[in-house]
């Protein structure tokens, strides 16, 4: 059965490129933030003038964006944060996403027209919290992860009229209560409600009795320790149609400080998987969403649960810290004739069977020939990131896709698809 109303996508962005993807790739919406006031400060984020350009990019493909302001506003950060409401509302912002009652509050006098989200940092789960938060003028609410898709639907069915309900669908998940977390200003002077979390639940751990420090306990998982307070990753995407029946109007995709590669790939997953929620031959859009679930294995992720939306936390296989079929080998510059210019990310070789990354799919060609943009010549492969190279490509490739290969083990090496 199509679903009366397919929730809209909103997708990512902590740079100019990973925007530029997010919209490639089918979002209907980017989140992203200024600088400042932005709880990714982890991110590269931007500046007025960038972003400015970024929002007409955007708009002229009916694609909307929308800033987020959802630090915690301290005593004396009030006209800062209002100022930047003020330029989000000139660059053209189509929405806020906001934290602070009393930010929402000051933004809705000076900015009546502006559309207010309140983030899941504000902790919202029930339906007379957000309709508080409507009072401020929100015309959006981003739920608690914390809450079933059952309670979901009853606070949507509640609002329905008075503000849209938005809920994440895909991403990391933190292991405190809507992310209010001290654990990283704890151990590292950095605080996850400033926007710099430093992540130490994902670190690994060992445990020691107080009276014996010296004897020292491994919970053991691996013989590294165990990242004992790591949360799983979320994905729902074998999950939309109960989404969309909840009467959630938009589904969004965690990741701010994910690479261009992340955003594509999970974008362009979770677009096909939506539209193929209006297909009548059930059937084949089955066999859509069956493609979009392997695509998501072909990122860095740690093991995928469907978080509290079925009442208690899902279980998962067991898996390494991190798992990730694919990894991310060049971003696409251009294209000339038969041939492709890259950036690269990771080694590759003449030889290679590597798969194409586009917004209509994959596709995979075997690697012919290397040419390096600056020294010309032919070469057997190439093992420095960021190196410009040319390849001939027989499939349908453009600027702005992207090729993967099979991830290969060696020691010292960083995840691209972070």
């Amino acid at each position: 059965m199509i679903p009366t109303q397919i929730p809209s996508l909103l997708a990512p962005a902590g740079n100019k490129r990973a925007f530029l993807t997010a919209v490639r790739f089918g979002a209907d919406a980017v989140y992203c933030g200024f600088k400042q006031h932005s709880l990714r400060a982890k991110a590269s984020n931007f500046g007025a003038d960038e972003l400015a350009e970024l929002i007409a990019f955007a708009h002229a493909r009916g694609v909307k964006v929308h800033l987020t302001l959802n630090s915690f506003m301290s005593e004396g950060e009030e006209n800062g944060m209002l100022e930047d409401a003020r330029t989000a509302d000139e660059i053209g912002a189509d929405a806020l996403i906001i934290s602070d009652p009393g930010l929402a509050a000051l933004v809705h006098g000076a900015l009546p027209r502006m559309p207010i989200h309140i983030s899941t940092q504000a902790n919202i789960t029930n339906s007379a919290a957000a309709l508080l938060w409507h009072s401020f003028g929100a015309s959006r609410v981003v739920l608690s992860r914390e809450l079933t898709l059952r309670q979901i639907g009853e606070i949507a069915g509640r609002l329905r009229g008075e503000m849209e309900v938005e809920t994440f669908v895909h991403g990391s998940v933190c292991m405190a209560w809507s992310g209010r977390c001290f654990l990283s200003k704890k151990l590292t002077g950095r605080s996850a409600n400033r926007g710099a979390c430093t992540q130490p639940c994902r670190w690994a751990y060992e445990v020691a009795e107080s009276g014996k420090p010296d004897n020292r306990l491994l919970a053991e998982e691996e013989a590294g320790g165990t990242e004992i307070f790591s949360a799983n990753d979320l994905c729902l995407v074998d999950h939309l149609q109960e989404m969309a029946e909840a009467g959630i109007a938009c589904l969004k995709v965690e990741g701010r400080t994910k690479s261009e590669y992340y955003i594509a790939t999970v974008t362009g997953a979770y677009r096909r998987a939506l539209d193929a929620l209006r297909m009548q031959d059930r059937k084949a859009a089955e066999e859509i969403l069956l493609d979009c679930h392997r695509e998501l294995d072909k990122v860095s992720h740690r093991p995928y649960d469907t978080g509290f939306y079925f009442d208690a936390h899902a279980e998962s296989e067991p898996l390494p810290r991190y798992a990730e079929e694919k990894e991310y080998i060049a971003f696409v510059l251009e294209r000339r004739g038969p041939d492709v210019l890259l950036e690269v990310k990771n080694r590759f070789y003449v030889g290679d069977e590597l798969e194409t990354v586009t917004p209509a799919g994959s596709r995979s060609f075997t690697v012919a020939d290397i040419v390096p943009e600056e020294e010309g010549g032919h070469v057997d492969s190439v093992l420095a990131p960021q190196k410009k190279v040319w390849i001939p490509c027989s499939v349908p490739l453009e600027a702005g896709d992207l090729l993967r290969g099979v991830r290969r083990n060696r020691a010292g090496t960083n995840r691209a698809g972070g």
